[in-house]
């Protein structure tokens, strides 16, 4: 027996109703590595927490840690410095050329410039961001651009040193030991066995997350209340600058 009119309308009606809206796509996530302090590598990649209390050194340790057998030796603090060469040598040249260096300062590691707090990379065609620097119009702009770099200055770590493990406020130039501006992959790979025998104070050929760790804690915590006068003696480990410079 066919069904009431009414019926068909009903049944009608409830199927549109259980029928869920279109729902609009989702908008992309923008990973700001604004969640918590990011760490800095030895080699200078910044590893920016995902959440407000990742451990980004542990998750950095993780990667290099090839074989997973809790220590970082040499030749695998080597191996992750040839893999991170890799991706600073966009053009494939075999170097890290001046460009491929402003690159890295400005869009892959922006966190080492002086006063930055946390910046993040720049978008393509974005503006570059305003800082305290002085001004080419002289005046009251230009005193504050003074004493803004007077301040960063005196006040204890600089640059990438502030999130890493060593006292170098530029990782990836401090590896151009014949000062020709730019950084081939021996020199960074050499880099990478000096800085790892600078953390390995006792001697032993490999180091733990926990070591390293400690030296992190050490690290902040001299970052937090080292100054330097004028006529103190420059301690940060790394290349020192050619004469004359």
């Amino acid at each position: 027996m066919p069904l009431p009119a009414l019926t068909l309308i009903l049944l009608a009606t409830a199927g549109q109703a259980a029928t869920p809206p279109p729902v609009a796509p989702a908008s992309p996530v923008v990973v700001t590595g604004r969640g918590g302090v990011p760490f800095i590598t030895p080699m200078g990649e910044p590893i920016r927490a995902r959440t407000p209390n990742e451990d980004t050194l542990a998750r950095w340790f993780a990667t290099a840690d090839l074989n997973h057998d809790g220590y970082l030796t040499p030749d695998e603090m080597q191996a992750y410095a040839a893999s991170y060469f890799n991706v600073l040598d966009t053009n494939r040249d075999g170097q890290i050329d001046p460009d491929e260096m402003m690159h890295y300062e400005w869009q892959v590691a922006p966190e080492i410039q002086v006063n930055s707090r946390l910046r993040r990379a720049r978008a393509p065609g974005e503006a570059t961001p305003k800082t305290d620097e002085p001004s080419a119009s002289g005046g009251d702009d230009e005193g504050k651009g003074k004493r803004a770099y007077r301040r960063s200055t005196e006040q204890g770590l600089q640059g990438a040193a502030r999130y890493g493990l060593l006292n170098l406020p530029e990782p990836v130039a401090a590896a151009d030991t014949d000062f020709n501006r730019a950084v081939t992959l021996q020199e960074f790979k050499q880099a990478a066995l000096d800085r790892f025998q600078l953390l390995d104070n006792r001697h032993q050929g490999r180091l733990s997350l926990r070591e390293l760790e400690s030296i992190r804690t050490a690290a902040l915590a001299l970052g937090d209340r080292a100054k330097r006068r004028d006529k103190d003696p420059d301690a940060r480990i790394g290349s020192p600058l050619p004469p004359g410079s």
